[in-house]
């Protein structure tokens, strides 16, 4: 009870001085205010990226292999001659893979062609995006229905004239309905619409089901060349439940070198892609960020924390007086102390809450204006008071510290 009333009363006192010292207090919190405002913002920037990207990446799936003729990351001297080189993934490599894997839970065969045309009667869509898939493209990507159902095992294997197609192409072909049941040509053909993707948007990525159209696989083989490198094609291999990455890729790794008769010793003539390459890269890039917004703020709040020390040597000044009265009263030197150090504490407390206060401000805009999910999270706040406090007592030490060692008597006779 005896420290609760210590703190009180050094906190009135600490409130009293900045009441009546309404510009001094303002110009002391102008340093601090942008500093933590600076290092929270870029804090929230970074967390916000990385939580998007995140959801992106998190869409490759966490133990999914990609085969494909070219890796995701360059290297510091990118051979692109040598990737030139390479083959596509084929089908051969396909089902080779999917006789011979332990370690796969499913394998897809995927082709894309994009900037399509779909009409329906008087309605078009330019710029859909066409896929081809294998039929375990379902387990291999994360996609849910807004209305109707996947290809069936049979309309897989004998290539059958349907399709699904995104959210946005459905609303612009089918205002007044879904479309599920309805023919639509591509590519010269007759499909029938048996399923619609839920909308999901445009990630950080650029990944979105809302302007695709999916084919089984074995119906665009008979119109078009699958194998055709301008298409893209790629094997993505998802690993069971229970298995890492790293030993699905090993798996993966070691059979398509065997499917492809490479010599031991001799380069991979294929790339094997996986989310966690993402990941890592933006880790470090994030960490570089980061630490850039961490220095540029920490100089704004040594600059307020300075500024708040000036400011608290001079009000140890003005206070010499009452500081000898105080002490002849039978106030301990600790008391002047706490007193000194609250006041600057106190300071750098509202700047860093003007600080956050603006922050939000901004991540309100930012969601009204841009549709992002902003993260302001609770470990962002801590850090931003954490901050303010640290920098309080830092720079309101030292001259409480020469407060609380004045003598009375001196004091007392200062004017």
């Amino acid at each position: 009870m005896i420290i609760l009333k210590l703190i009180r009363e050094s906190f009135l006192f600490a409130y009293d001085a900045l009441r009546q010292n309404k510009l001094r207090t303002m110009l002391s919190l102008l340093g601090v205010t942008i500093g933590i405002f600076t290092i929270i913002a870029v804090s929230s920037a970074v967390d916000t990226l990385r939580n998007n990207l995140q959801k992106s990446v998190d869409k490759l799936g966490s133990n999914s292999i990609y085969v494909q003729k070219w890796p995701w990351v360059g290297e510091d001297n990118f051979p692109w001659w040598k990737y030139m080189q390479r083959p596509v993934p084929k089908l051969r490599d396909f089902e080779q893979l999917g006789r011979r894997s332990q370690t796969a839970k499913a394998i897809s065969y995927e082709i894309s062609i994009d900037n399509r045309t779909v009409k329906y009667l008087s309605n078009t869509v330019d710029g859909a995006q066409i896929d081809a898939v294998s039929h375990d493209h379902d387990k291999t990507w994360n996609f849910n229905f807004q209305d109707g159902r996947y290809f069936t095992e049979i309309e897989s294997r004998t290539g059958a004239p349907v399709t699904i197609i995104g959210a946005d192409i459905a609303s612009a072909l089918f205002p007044d309905g879904t479309g599920v049941g309805k023919q639509i040509k591509i590519m010269g053909r007759k499909v029938t619409i048996i399923g619609v993707f839920t909308k999901e948007g445009k990630d950080m990525l650029g990944i979105t089901s809302d302007n695709e159209i999916l084919l089984p696989l074995n119906f665009a083989k008979n119109i078009i060349d699958i194998e055709n490198e301008k298409y893209g094609p790629q094997i993505v291999i998802r690993g069971h439940d229970n298995l890492s990455d790293v030993e699905v890729e090993s798996e993966v790794r070691g059979l398509m070198r065997s499917i492809h008769s490479i010599r031991p010793g001799a380069e991979d003539d294929f790339s094997l892609n996986k989310s966690t390459i993402l990941t890592n890269q933006l880790d470090q890039l994030f960490g570089i960020i980061n630490k850039g917004g961490f220095i540029i703020g920490l100089f704004s709040v040594l600059v307020g924390g300075f500024g708040i020390a000036n400011i608290m040597f001079v009000s140890v000044k003005e206070r010499t007086n009452i500081i000898g009265i105080q002490k002849s009263l039978g106030a301990k030197n600790y008391f002047i102390l706490l007193q000194f150090l609250i006041e600057a504490i106190a300071l750098c407390l509202m700047g860093g809450f003007i600080g956050l206060f603006l922050v939000y401000l901004v991540t309100l805009i930012v969601k009204a204006s841009a549709d992002i999910e902003v993260v302001l999270d609770a470990g962002n706040i801590i850090y931003g008071i954490g901050i303010s406090v640290t920098i309080g007592m830092l720079s309101g030490f030292l001259p409480a510290y020469f407060a609380s060692k004045l003598d009375p008597v001196e004091a007392i006779r200062t004017n």
